[in-house]
């Protein structure tokens, strides 16, 4: 036989098999009711300052409330005026919705798009609490008769937190402290996210730990009570974070099941330690929180895509920050004219009109053109990639509320 005729007759050799399939780090989850969550915790919020500010400071009550306490304060067991629940919901969607970007993108970007998203708005509407102390109409959110101009300028960072006494202009805020503890912890552990994202929710519970005795044991002097306070909120988040791990299988069961409980365990030993403010009730608080992201946050139906759940749940940043401007002086100044019932509807529709200018005049426009100006020269250098949001979670990029 020649040769060539050998070389034809010959086996051929076998290819290579095939590469397997490379592991997407951050899938994209699709959650058609992240509105209706954002909903919910806005108007949980509102009412927790509605019960506070009728119970606690005036001493009077209010039909609604004795309503909310039959059903979730006595049945449901959690914290007295729903204290911390609204916030719950916020922080779980973050940690289930901010996880997978922070994957996806690099750092700068991941950061960029949060801040300025959440920056130009607060800005605003600590603007706003200074004024209206300075003047008169409204008092400062802490001990404090007034704030001073050094004062003011440090509570556009939120440094009043800081201090002790806390300086607060705008109580409410301090939650912002947390979510961007949260995108910094993010973009700090990222390599982990991508290689064994369950350590991420582990670390976090012990850090949060550490926090915690560091200010108990330590001299008063060297204490640092605001961190306490980040610290026995980013649980929440990472509760969320473990909500995300979970839907997108990059976890194992065992390995979420004890993140999970890492997360409780700090709550429970913030408890323990009186470090809550609020209530007794913030583990089960907490738990309550979970279950209805859990429930409602990838249902999809008529209530999720109604007007009114679009519309609070993409104004819920601009209602988060603005409803206690208008709150206790609208009440104060009416409720002799109005009743208790007219009054509160009076301060919804106020409100009301105060998020919807403050989210289209400031909110969405601040975001776009700070996004056009702070991303656009990066992404000139690169090839285009699709910026599109994961399916569920915005109506877009530029619109879409800061999760919180």
């Amino acid at each position: 036989m020649t040769q060539v005729g050998a070389e034809l007759s010959a086996p051929p050799e076998s290819s290579p098999p095939p590469a397997p399939p490379r592991r997407d780090p951050a899938p994209r989850v699709r959650l058609p009711g992240v509105d209706l969550i954002r909903t919910i915790a806005a108007l949980a919020v509102i009412y927790s300052h509605i019960s506070y500010f009728l119970i606690d400071d005036r001493g009077t009550g209010w039909w609604l409330i004795d309503v909310v306490y039959q059903i979730f304060v006595r049945f449901g067991q959690v914290n007295q005026h729903l204290s911390f629940l609204g916030v719950g919901m916020f922080m779980v969607v973050t940690g289930a919705l901010i996880t997978g970007s922070a994957v996806r993108e690099n750092p700068r970007t991941f950061l960029i798009k949060r801040m300025v998203r959440l920056l130009p708005l607060l800005w605003v509407a600590i603007a706003c609490a200074i004024v209206l102390v300075r003047l008169h109409i409204n008092g400062m959110f802490s001990p404090q008769p007034g704030i001073s101009n050094a004062q003011a300028a440090l509570s556009f960072v939120l440094g009043g937190f800081f201090f002790k006494p806390q300086v607060a202009v705008l109580g409410v805020t301090w939650t912002l402290l947390a979510q961007i503890a949260f995108y910094l912890y993010c973009t700090a552990v990222r390599p982990l996210l991508r290689t064994r994202p369950i350590v991420s929710p582990i670390l976090g519970a012990a850090i949060c730990a550490v926090i915690l005795v560091y200010n108990h044991f330590v001299p008063e002097v060297a204490s640092v009570p605001v961190l306490s306070k980040i610290a026995t909120t980013m649980p929440v988040i990472f509760l969320g974070q473990v909500i995300y791990l979970q839907w997108t299988k990059l976890a194992s069961r065992p390995w979420l099941a004890i993140a999970a409980v890492a997360q409780f365990a700090v709550v429970w030993f913030a408890g323990l330690m009186g470090d809550y403010w609020g209530g007794d009730r913030y583990l089960q608080t907490m738990l309550f929180a979970v279950v209805c992201v859990l429930l409602l946050i990838r249902r999809d139906g008529p209530i999720a895509r109604s007007r009114f759940v679009y519309w609070v749940g993409t104004r819920s940043y601009a209602i988060y920050l603005f409803h206690t401007l208008t709150l206790y002086r609208i009440y104060n100044e009416t409720v002799q004219f109005l009743t208790p019932t007219g009054s509160i509807i009076l301060f919804l529709i106020v409100t009301a009109a105060v998020s919807e200018i403050g989210y289209r005049w400031i909110e969405v426009p601040a975001s776009r053109w700070l996004s056009a100006r702070l991303l656009s020269a990066r992404s000139n250098t690169k090839p285009a990639r699709s910026m599109a949001p994961c399916p569920g979670t915005a109506k877009s990029s530029a619109e879409s509320a800061p999760n919180r």
